[in-house]
């Protein structure tokens, strides 16, 4: 009797046991993908509950095998997306096996955060994994080899250069290669050193590709390295956290400095990290020198930058050590600020794309946080390009004669605006540009550092703007017939009485602009007293 009690109630916590494995797999949790409890623990330990939209959507198929193609941007969880079912798969360190995975990255910083991710997430297994990037010796990378790693975590030139250098070094026994961010793979100039690394991988590989974009090239190479992929694509592209409040300024071009100098000092808290995007690396020096002198400290990171020099400067502002780090777009790819409160367009971005990758860095995993664009008038088609891709109505800021005749219910409205999605740009303060560009006049005249920084930044930002893409010929248009912006709404506490009539008279001073020169109206005289 106390046997068949036993079998029953084992036969009952079986049976509860298969209703909560069901009741989780359906939950659509890591707990529903069967990981062995090594990988699972090291997802538990990394404090992950819930799969991001990225992973519930491409765990399962890279699981059960499949070829993926995956849109996605930095920030999306694309990462674990890749690693857990790697070290799913790979289960266990296997001595005699050669390398059974490899993962490429664009630079030598994502590479290296991949391979700490990689690391952490299976820390409860004893697989090995080993990092080829340039900037580190070949000696040390020879001996890592000779440990038999399962795992390669590689930039294309690195690893090309092993595969070139060692003899017995083969890759045929690689059975799960990833391609991370491969549109940047692609517009880093690797293609040639992407086919070459193809062509010496064996038939029964998985191969995935994760990507922001899909460019031409790469849909081609996609074509060309996996067998029948699933495409995977999240809307993401034309998407902006709700939590991300966005600030457009209109301003030119020389009072850019005067007005980053100001939202530091007055209106971005000293305990919010920021990322500001520039143009140029002469951007970065300059900007970086700038804020040095006035006893601002900031971290940089561009693109030839010395390896040993960016990893300080981005470990800095990682720990919150420095609160501002100033990139341009190709350093920024291979950073990944998981708690970032404001991004700053120093230099609008070409591209509504580029925009919301930028942008997309704050205000993420339930954060707020604001994206603070500078605009000048040559960067307005630009700005309305990015609102006919989001789909956003955006309208000027009231003028100041128009506050002035009912501030309460201009400002009410503009506020309503604001709530129902529309964006609304405006100028920054006047007064506090002229007093804060005095400033700048004053530190660039006493600094040869910066003075010999003018030049060249200046001649590196002329062939920017040659060379970036044009904006579409109806926002040009469009542009020309746009009423004058008054001041931006996030300035309402300057608005006071006398400042707004002061405001509002200057105004329609710069407005007015006599329809000839005094030379032209003079030869105008003189033809009509000839006729």
């Amino acid at each position: 009797m106390a046997k068949g009690g036993e079998i029953l109630a084992a036969s009952k916590s079986e049976l509860k046991k298969k209703q909560k494995q069901s009741k989780k797999s359906k939950s659509g949790g890591f707990e529903s993908l069967g990981l062995s409890p090594n990988v699972y623990n090291g997802v538990k330990k990394k404090g992950y509950r819930v799969p991001t939209p990225i992973q519930r959507k491409t765990m399962p198929l890279i699981i059960s095998g499949y070829d993926v193609v995956a849109m996605a941007r930095t920030g999306s969880g694309k990462t674990a997306a890749f690693l857990i079912p790697m070290l799913q798969k790979l289960h266990h360190h296997v001595p005699q096996a050669g390398v059974r995975a490899l993962i490429l990255s664009p630079t030598r910083d994502l590479a290296l955060q991949t391979f700490k991710f990689a690391k952490e997430l299976g820390r409860f297994t004893d697989l090995r994994v080993s990092l080829l990037v340039g900037g580190d010796s070949m000696e040390s990378q020879f001996e890592e080899l000779a440990q038999n790693p399962d795992c390669i975590i590689a930039t294309p030139g690195r690893l090309m250069h092993h595969l070139e250098e060692v003899d017995d070094m083969s890759l045929r026994s690689v059975e799960y290669v990833v391609f991370d961010e491969a549109d940047c793979l692609f517009s880093m100039g690797f293609a040639e050193q992407l086919h070459k690394i193809l062509a010496q991988l064996g038939e029964n590989r998985q191969t995935l590709l994760f990507s922001a974009t899909l460019p031409s090239a790469l849909a081609e190479f996609a074509k060309a390295g996996l067998r029948d992929p699933q495409l995977v694509r999240l809307d993401l592209e034309t998407k902006i956290s709700p939590d991300l409040k966005l600030a457009f300024f209109t301003l030119r071009q020389e009072e850019k400095y005067a007005a980053l100098l100001y939202l530091i000092r007055e209106r971005i808290s000293s305990d919010q990290q920021t990322l500001i995007f520039v143009s140029t690396k002469y951007h970065v020096e300059f900007l970086y020198t700038l804020f040095r002198e006035e006893g601002i400290v900031a971290s940089v990171c561009y693109g030839d930058m010395d390896q040993e020099a960016r990893k300080i400067h981005v470990s800095k502002f990682r720990s919150r050590k420095t609160m501002l780090l100033i990139v341009t777009d190709v350093a920024a790819r291979g950073i990944d600020i998981p708690l970032l409160d404001n991004v700053v367009n120093f230099d609008f971005p070409p591209k509504p794309k580029l925009f919301i990758h930028r942008v997309g860095r704050a205000a993420r995993a339930g954060r707020t946080g604001t994206a603070f664009s500078f605009v000048t008038l040559e960067d307005m088609p630009y700005l309305l390009d990015l609102h006919l891709f989001l789909s956003k109505p955006i309208r000027p800021a009231p003028t100041e004669e128009e506050v002035l005749k009912d501030m309460d219910s201009v400002l009410t409205k503009i506020e309503q605006a604001v709530a129902n999605g529309e964006t609304v740009y405006g100028r920054f303060p006047q007064r506090a540009i002229d007093l804060l560009s005095d400033r700048v006049r004053e530190i660039i005249e006493s600094s040869t550092e910066l003075t010999a920084l003018l030049r060249p930044a200046s001649k590196a930002f002329g062939l920017y703007t040659k060379t970036k893409a044009k904006p579409s010929r109806e926002s040009i248009k469009r542009v020309k017939d746009l009423p004058r912006e008054g001041l931006h709404p996030m300035f309402k506490d300057v608005l006071g009485g006398d400042e707004l009539t002061a405001l509002a008279f200057s105004e329609r001073l710069k407005a007015f602009r006599p329809k000839q020169t005094i030379l032209e109206a003079e030869g105008e005289a003189a033809k009509s007293k000839n006729h």
